[in-house]
């Protein structure tokens, strides 16, 4: 069985380490990957709050975002130091606040910029560095831009890119238009795993679950991200390691998930608030069963009356159980 790269995209607001705890019930093989963090917060903020992570959490990877080659080589060491196991950078992010920084989608225009904050970074440390960009952005003929940025990243050492396929337009879109407008284009990214034939080209964008991301990936592509779906119907990431690390078929249930979330919440609320993003980051779970309408409001509602995690997810559990009894 073919070894995909399997993981689940950092994503603002979203993939922090409880949202990554729960992802990592449900495969154990997915790499996991934080929200971006920026090198200059890395280096002047709160590593701990930052950077800490669960040691279950492994194989996971951390994102940084910056473009001095000299902060992201710092940041890199610092980010080393906490035993990640890939530092990815930056180059897709096209939010304002990211462009106004020099850095994330931007850089697209800059490969030989991006080429020397890799090198500063893979000087800085022996963890695997990666990068995750576009297409290209803008008037870009991404036909032609994309294999010379792919080319100039690769001369400095890099490996592996993970490939969102599509577009960013830095001048009219929003964060948020930016991820469903520009056409997806799995086909280019296919014709740079051709190109360069000895990199690790990973797919990114729009992949709904694992049969549609094998189907993507064919015999051609060295990986798979997943996004948004991973996010929204989680239970996608049970079906991982059965397809591709020859897993066993995954045989907890929706119910018992929810239980252990009760004790991981119990195990954190009284000295970590943001616990609280867990309840959040766990709508999802019964996503397309009976009951999720349920589910979901169920955990709204507890988050309204500000009752502890642990308390909105028995509330949860406990509606949940009393609707399969009546069923």
């Amino acid at each position: 069985m073919r070894d995909y790269h399997v993981s689940v995209a950092p994503m603002m607001d979203w993939t922090d380490r409880h949202c990554r705890w729960f992802h990592r019930q449900l495969s154990v093989q997915t790499r996991l990957y934080t929200e971006m963090v920026v090198a200059d917060a890395m280096i002047h903020g709160h590593r701990d709050w930052l950077l800490g992570y669960n040691p279950e959490e492994h194989p996971v990877a951390l994102q940084i975002g910056g473009s001095d080659p000299q902060k992201l080589a710092k940041a890199t060491e610092i980010g080393a130091g906490y035993g990640y196991d890939e530092i990815n950078l930056n180059v897709g992010c096209p939010s304002d606040r990211v462009q106004a920084g020099r850095f994330g989608a931007c850089l697209m225009a800059e490969p030989g910029l991006v080429a020397e904050c890799f090198t500063a970074m893979s000087s800085a440390s022996e963890t695997e560095i990666t990068v995750k960009c576009r297409l290209g952005i803008d008037d870009q003929d991404v036909h032609a831009t994309l294999p010379g940025f792919i080319e100039t990243v690769a001369g400095a050492g890099c490996k592996t890119f993970i490939i969102h396929a599509r577009k960013a337009w830095l001048k009219g879109l929003s964060p948020k238009d930016n991820r469903t407008i520009p056409p997806i284009d799995y086909d280019l990214v296919h014709a740079m795993k051709v190109k360069f034939p000895d990199l690790e080209i990973i797919v990114n964008g729009q992949l709904t679950d694992v049969s549609h991301a094998a189907e993507i990936a064919g015999d051609t592509l060295d990986g798979v991200m997943f996004g948004r779906a991973a996010y929204n119907t989680p239970w996608i990431l049970t079906e991982v390691d059965q397809q591709w690390f020859d897993g066993p078929a995954f045989n907890v249930s929706r119910l018992d998930i929810a239980d252990r979330l009760i004790r991981y919440a119990v195990s954190r609320e009284d000295t970590d608030r943001s616990t609280k993003a867990l309840i959040r980051h766990v709508m999802g779970l019964f996503a397309g069963q009976p009951g999720a309408r349920l589910w979901r409001r169920t955990l709204s509602e507890g988050l309204g009356q500000k009752l502890k995690p642990s308390d909105v997810l028995r509330e949860g559990l406990t509606a949940m159980h009393t609707a399969a009894q009546a069923a």
